[in-house]
């Protein structure tokens, strides 16, 4: 097999492809392990009990089959670069515009919670520091980190997650342990895996408390797709793509699967609260005295995990935007490593936004809440356009399909099942008062880009390449 060209291609002018395979297997790990497991996962017992887990599942293998779909686009044709190369080569450069610029602010949203969490967690070491000052150095520090090299935010990535796989299993272990001795507090009966299925079943709310899990749980796989938009920037995306996507099954069943079920283990499910970290409570019965300084930290790194990940992607999206006449030219300019400096400050601009909001809301977890909400609505935009474009790929060039080495199981099929299945989740959605609000709020944003999309419309273009072409 020749070597592909992107890979020994080394100037200021392209994307370089500094990401080992190493980088990719874990910012797969970490998009596959959401800040929502570390901080929703108490809300989630509460609302389903037992049969959350059959939430997260369902929920992690309805995505894999996105992320299959996404990996046979991707390599099809290794001059994409990300979803919104491939939604404007099958789609038109409407869609391109559409996702490119949803999942800009996809991020910025998920972003800016994640900054303004991070100053909370940070207000438990330093509880006399203004909490904008830690919001304010986590956005310089990611922003100076990630100006240097792609190399660097792999790096940064890989430690993230892991702290994240570390901790998980650590909590993993505990559990087991507690189990097989049988160990109880005073008031409480011992660890016991009876917990699953005692204190009112798997299904101790009914069918109402299984689906209203969905609503929250949806938050915590966001970016598990970060993986195809760093594909481009990785060495050998032809071995690389296709093993980080295979191997998401597994993680999920480890680290969602997993952790919760070792944490009702231990304790009932009834008694987990849902304002509280599971994750913490547990630590706390295993006799560690430093657990909650311990998993404040994690749950810190995986806010900043998160937020490094969208400023990755997000001065990555513009990048392509921009080269096709869709964002402002400045937005293509690159560093001399090869990194787009200008779309890294201007994402980190508007996260400067984050900062504003530690003096307007006080209540940071109803701003959380409203927030990640509208962020899940509009990563299942993205989702559904990656699952389109594959429709339109089987459609359109059956022939590519035949040669691929990498193909999606289930076809167009299981790509319907899936968009009937996010069409569920906006019903459940619907259902519940505080989800409704963001729910109705989403609707203006695509408001906003069909004015803006005419406008670009009616500019003079300037696309550098077709879409799919280098």
């Amino acid at each position: 097999m020749s070597a592909d060209p992107e890979a020994t291609r080394d100037n200021s002018s392209h994307l370089q492809r500094g990401l080992r395979g190493r980088h990719l297997q874990l910012i797969a790990i970490g998009g596959a392990i959401g800040t929502g497991l570390f901080m929703g996962s108490g809300k989630t017992i509460a609302l389903a009990g037992p049969s959350i887990v059959f939430v997260y599942l369902t929920i992690g293998i309805v995505l894999f089959f996105v992320m299959r779909a996404l990996g046979e686009l991707l390599l099809s044709n290794l001059a994409y670069k990300s979803f919104t190369d491939f939604c404007g080569d099958l789609l038109g450069p409407g869609a391109a515009f559409f996702v490119g610029w949803t999942y800009w602010l996809c991020w910025v949203v998920t972003g800016t919670a994640d900054v303004v969490a991070i100053a909370a967690y940070t207000q438990f070491w330093l509880p006399d520091l203004p909490a904008w000052i830690p919001a304010l150095a986590c956005i310089a520090l990611l922003l100076c980190l990630n100006l240097v090299h792609v190399a660097l935010f792999g790096e940064m990535e890989f430690w993230f997650a892991m702290v994240k796989i570390v901790t998980i299993l650590a909590l993993i272990a505990a559990g087991a342990v507690m189990v097989a001795t049988g160990f109880a507090v005073p008031g409480s009966p011992p660890a016991s895996i009876a917990h699953w299925w005692q204190d009112g079943g798997m299904f101790p709310h009914g069918l109402s408390g299984f689906f209203a899990g969905f609503q929250i749980a949806v938050f915590a796989f966001v970016g598990i797709e970060l993986v195809g938009t760093a594909a481009a920037e990785t060495h050998d995306p032809r071995r690389t793509l296709p093993r980080a996507i295979n191997a998401i099954p597994i993680r999920i069943l480890i680290f969602y699967v997993g952790a919760l079920l070792a944490i009702m283990a231990v304790t009932p499910w009834s008694s987990v609260s849902p304002d509280r970290s599971p994750f913490v409570a547990l630590f706390a019965l295993a006799g560690i005295p430093a657990a909650a300084g311990l998993i404040n930290f994690v749950v810190l790194s995986s806010a900043a995990s998160s937020a490094n990940s969208g400023i990755f992607s997000t001065s990555r999206m513009l990048y392509g935007l921009g080269l096709r006449g869709q964002a402002p030219s400045v937005l293509t300019r690159l560093s001399k490593s090869g990194v787009p400096s200008r779309g890294l400050q201007f994402s980190c601009v508007c996260l400067l936004f984050a900062v504003a909001l530690i003096y307007w809301i006080p209540d940071v977890m109803t701003v959380f809440t409203l927030v990640t909400t509208v962020s899940a609505l509009l990563f299942m935009f993205v989702w559904t356009m990656i699952l389109l474009s594959y429709l339109r790929y089987r459609r359109t060039r059956p022939a590519q399909h035949l040669a691929s080495a990498y193909k999606m199981p289930g076809g167009r099929p299981m790509c319907v099942i899936v968009l009937i299945f996010f069409a569920a989740i906006l019903l459940m959605l619907w259902q519940r008062a505080d989800t409704r609000a963001a729910l109705c709020a989403t609707p203006l944003w695509f408001l906003v880009l069909s004015l803006a999309w005419w406008r670009v419309r009616q500019g003079p273009g300037g696309r550098v390449a077709p879409y799919g072409e280098s």
